[in-house]
């Protein structure tokens, strides 16, 4: 069921949703997080897209917070609203899949403090995610100091995925990870694979080519200048409308003089070229949002790997890059 509420306070939106699952049957046990989506409204849908799939593997409570901020929003009040209030959507049952769901949609003195607004409506006794779907948080927000884990998305800025990226490593604090980490899951492994494989060669020099400001590239090539020691070149492809936006190849060069590539083919299949190998196919598709989201809440702790990645690989790599 879908219920929508005007004019409202915290503490009424609380008690109605208790009233709610009271007269449904639903609990709140088994819920095993709180995440907390700040949002556009043009990005709101996307985003409890996501996390309703998300919620078939972690049951949880999803609070979404609309922002008026960011990627030209625009909210309008309407003539009855007053400049500051809430207004808020509740979500339960089959329009909640295993969650549960609240949207607030603070204006003016309402949305000047939004860790107080939520801190009524979060679970008890578990953990709570910050994901910043759309919007980039502030450096001294608050609400990074209230969540075990906080999840941004650079891919979500076009244009700006390498500043936001900086940001992060100027700003970074422990449980702090991004999207784009979680899109290079499948080709860090086909790496990891690729260089155990070659174990008995010394890697050289590494180009990483995708389409600019893809900030997957960059923290590909990152993570490789971070655990093979060795310069990463990292190359634009040009626009071109038949080039699918991200990462699109990596050239391992050899101090014997060969290389190993891996590169996508079509569709959701890449090649990977070594030395005395056949040309092989795997797949190694585009992951989508859900399945990311997945595997960042999987993991509630701190990522030691991607702190040293966007603390140290990233700011390593960009230096070297604008060196030569």
């Amino acid at each position: 069921m879908i219920e929508q509420l005007r004019e409202v306070t915290v503490n009424q939106i609380a008690k109605r949703l208790v009233l709610i699952r009271a007269a449904g049957g639903a609990v709140t046990l088994g819920r095993v997080l709180t995440l907390v989506i700040r949002a556009t409204e043009q990005g709101l849908e996307t985003a409890l897209k996501a996390s309703l799939e998300a919620s078939k593997e972690h049951p949880m409570r999803i609070i979404a917070v609309i922002e008026n901020r960011g990627m030209n929003d625009v909210v309008s009040r309407g003539p009855s609203r007053s400049a500051d209030g809430l207004d808020a959507e509740l979500r339960i049952g089959e329009d909640a899949g295993a969650s549960e769901i609240i949207i607030l949609r603070p204006r003016g003195e309402a949305a000047s403090n939004i860790p107080n607004l939520v801190s009524s409506l979060l679970l008890s006794d578990t953990p709570l995610v910050h994901w910043w779907f759309d919007v980039w948080p502030d450096a001294d927000s608050n609400i990074r100091r209230t969540a075990l884990r906080q999840i941004t998305d650079s891919s979500a800025h076009p244009g700006r995925g390498r500043h936001h990226l900086m940001l992060l490593s100027e700003t970074y604090r422990e449980g702090d990870t991004d999207l784009a980490w979680a899109r290079i899951t499948l080709w860090r492994a086909q790496l990891a694979a690729l260089l155990d494989n070659l174990s008995h060669s010394t890697v050289r020099a590494v180009t990483v080519s995708g389409t600019p400001d893809s900030p997957s590239t960059l923290l590909l090539a990152a993570w490789l200048r971070l655990q093979l020691g060795v310069r990463v070149k990292t190359v634009e492809m040009p626009f071109d409308t038949s080039v699918a936006w991200g990462l699109h190849s990596v050239t391992l060069e050899f101090d014997n003089g060969t290389a190993a590539v891996i590169a996508r083919s079509h569709g959701p299949f890449a090649s990977i070229t070594q030395p005395d190998h056949p040309v092989l196919e795997v797949p190694l598709p585009r992951r989508p949002l859900s399945e990311c989201l997945i595997e960042d809440l999987r993991m509630l702790r701190h990522d030691q790997l991607f702190a040293a990645v966007i603390t140290k690989g990233l700011p390593l790599l960009i230096a070297e890059s604008e060196e030569s």
